[in-house]
């Protein structure tokens, strides 16, 4: 019976943890600010409890029993054991009191950054990033030695499970070999070509609103399970069966928030696809960040910014801002919005930054929090190091720009160290996949100019999402592909688009 226990003790952590994500959600959207402090010591406690459900003393013979008897058992509850596992190894290795100090610092940090961004304070917020690192230091090296890994492997390997740092200083240093060139030949491209045309605005929010909701379902995502809010960071969050996404908007261009929220439609799709007969288990989840994020690029990269997703969805546009389509018109047509949302410059923000550019945003945060984590760099070097960062990659300075610079990102107020990495590896991914359901579905761009959602909803669904974590992230790709992890679908995708302008 050892591994039905399992079952019914991770069914209760599942639903604890249900809670928790819904009080998180509802922390950074509907919260009264002066809520926070109390807040803060709630989820605290909230994630001792959580903390003792995985350390439970009865859980190492369960789980030896259990693995004992492992021919019993069929291959999804196999690997549903194989995660129980190693989510109680993790929890092991961090005592209760360090969790709920991590807990409360973090979401403090959190709060004062949605003030303290908008007053461009880093006098005020670099304190508090500090006694975050403080902890996440701690935390780092607790799980290190109980996962015989490096301390910022460990924090990465929380979002991408079997991913370390030598592997993303590789795909990364090829990168660095790639872009700079790259970007050079697509931005000398484009300056020989017509500009494209900039809707005229204002954009009303509630016009935002209604399209962001009506081109999300268009694509695929149950409103009967899910939401739209807005947040000072955007986020998916909440669990399979209510998927909470935010978005935040801009009066003088639509397509910020439009972008985000198809953006955070590929993560919602993604959890949406997920096994239902396996919630509330360990492989029932999604596999890890690279995979997630994989989908939501899929869905706003190799998909919304597409000039085939732009035939279908440009009349909607025009539709949802008439003032602003009667005035120009040739603002709105599919080739010139195409032109648009493939445009390459070197801005300061990562969430705007086009998808040639992206990568740059993301190695630079990479080194700054390995190098934190690690202990050589201090909180008071960031602004230094993110400006020679910023520079060196992107060839532009933040200055004394926080706000828009070291302070742009909510990860590290929040204590995402180990984040980063997967954006660009879910870039990739995200290649990759479209690489396989082309390959798969010889009518996929036909049907995507046409509206038609189902053929690539249900192919990401079947040979992705209802694995949950059955498989690794490599096995699933290799599934699906042929191949583990291939960064050269990636640098295809951006020849073919920025170059050869094949969509």
């Amino acid at each position: 019976m050892s591994y039905a226990e399992l079952e019914n003790h991770f069914r209760t952590l599942g639903h604890l943890e249900h809670v928790a994500s819904i009080m998180h959600w509802d922390e950074a959207v509907m919260m009264p600010v002066a809520a926070g402090p109390a807040r803060a010591e709630a989820m605290a406690s909230l994630q001792v409890v959580l903390h003792g459900y995985r350390t439970d003393p009865r859980l190492g013979d369960w789980l030896s029993r259990a693995e004992d008897d492992r021919g019993n058992l069929d291959p999804f509850q196999q690997a549903n054991l194989r995660e129980m596992r190693r989510e109680v190894t993790r929890a092991r290795g961090v005592p209760p009191s360090l969790v709920a100090r991590e807990a409360e610092v973090c979401m403090r940090c959190e709060q004062a950054w949605r003030t303290l961004r908008a007053e461009n304070n880093w006098d005020a917020f670099a304190p508090l990033l500090a006694e975050v690192l403080t902890i996440k230091r701690e935390v780092a090296q607790a799980l290190g030695q109980a996962l015989d890994m490096s301390p910022y492997d460990a924090l990465m390997d929380a979002f991408e499970p079997g991913v370390r740092a030598e592997r993303v200083d590789t795909i990364f240093a090829d990168l660095r070999g790639f872009l700079p060139g790259f970007i050079d030949e697509v931005a000398a491209l484009q300056a020989g070509q017509p500009a494209p045309v900039e809707p005229p605005g204002p954009f009303a929010v509630e016009a935002q609103r209604r399209l962001g909701a009506e081109l999300m379902s268009a694509v695929g995502f149950d409103m009967d399970h899910g939401r739209l809010d807005v947040s000072h960071h955007p986020f998916c969050g909440g669990v399979p069966t209510d998927v909470r996404i935010t978005t935040r908007y801009d009066e003088s261009d639509f397509s910020r928030a439009l972008m985000g929220v198809l953006h955070e439609t590929g993560h919602a799709k993604y959890e949406q696809s997920l096994p239902g007969n396996w919630l509330g288990q360990p492989v029932g989840r999604a596999r890890g960040m690279s995979l997630h994020e994989g989908h939501s690029l899929l869905q706003e990269m190799q998909v919304s910014r597409g000039l085939p997703f732009l035939r279908f969805a440009a009349p909607r546009i025009a539709k949802a801002f008439p003032q602003a389509a009667a005035a120009r018109a040739d603002a709105f047509t599919p080739e010139n919005l195409h032109r648009l949302y493939t445009r390459v410059a070197r801005t300061w923000i990562r969430v705007d930054a086009d998808e040639v550019t992206y990568p740059c945003h993301v190695m630079l945060r990479y080194e700054i929090e390995r190098d934190l984590i690690a202990g050589r760099m201090q909180v008071t070097d960031i602004p230094e190091a993110w400006d020679a960062g910023m520079h060196k990659l992107l060839g532009i300075h933040t200055g004394t720009d926080y706000r828009n610079g070291c302070m742009q990102d909510i990860h590290w107020a929040g204590g995402a160290f180990g984040y980063f990495p997967t954006y660009t590896l879910g870039a990739m991914t995200a290649a990759q996949l479209f690489a396989a359901a082309y390959k798969a579905l010889p009518t996929l761009l036909d049907d995507i100019a046409q509206g038609r959602f189902d053929g690539l909803n249900s192919f990401l669904a079947l040979q992705v999402g209802a694995e949950g974590s059955r498989l690794t992230t490599d096995e699933m790709l290799s599934k699906v592909s042929g191949e583990p992890l291939n960064p050269e679908y990636f640098r295809r995708h951006l020849r073919a688009r920025y170059v050869e302008q094949r969509g």
